[in-house]
């Protein structure tokens, strides 16, 4: 894994025009890289169901490092410093009113996801070499932008969550820097 070209990612920020700021966390564990992926629970108000990784709204006065902590130690009860920030990606704008801000964490230390029914019904546990796989780029007749789709975990994974894993592992796997704000997301996640 190419921790190198995370720490020194050339991000690029999305004005919010008001959007709400949001960050998710791409947590890297383990000797053998893997990531957390999660399945939201079934009673969650937005995108129930949904693939998602850890994240939510930026609190008042917190960046985005800070929510992606809190939000990491909230839905996974995993609790995480700045020091294991490696780096922050391009954010990414949804259709539903965010901004996500991606941070990459890394945890040399074992950590073990005990997730909270309230919002997490399972833990994937992905490898990064497992990004590897092709992603599917569809059209829709609802925009010109492409759908992005990554399978994995058995399933298909959709933007935005899609995106921000298809931009760490071009990054993580290949050391290429690739925009991903364009990538557009299934109708279904639009609300």
């Amino acid at each position: 894994m190419r921790t190198d070209v995370i720490e020194q990612f050339p991000r690029m920020a999305v004005p919010p025009d008001g959007r709400r700021a949001a960050a998710v966390a791409v947590v890297v564990t383990g000797d053998d890289p893997a990531i957390w992926l999660t399945r939201r629970a079934s009673g969650m108000r937005a995108h129930p169901g949904q693939f998602a990784l850890p994240g939510g709204r930026l609190d008042p006065g917190e960046d985005a490092v800070g929510a992606a902590l809190r939000e990491l130690e909230e839905e996974l009860g995993v609790t995480a410093a700045r020091a294991d920030c490696l780096g922050v990606l391009d954010d990414y704008p949804t259709r539903s009113g965010y901004v996500i801000t991606p941070v990459v964490l890394r945890l040399d230390r074992e950590a073990e996801p005990r997730p909270n029914p309230a919002e997490v019904a399972h833990v994937h546990v992905i490898g990064v070499r497992d990004l590897a796989v092709e992603p599917r780029f569809l059209t829709i007749p609802e925009s010109d932008r492409p759908v992005i789709q990554l399978p994995l975990a058995g399933h298909l994974v959709h933007a935005p969550t899609a995106a921000v894993l298809y931009q760490f592992r071009e990054a993580a796997l290949y050391g290429r820097t690739t925009r991903v704000a364009h990538l557009e997301q299934p109708v279904f996640a639009w609300r």
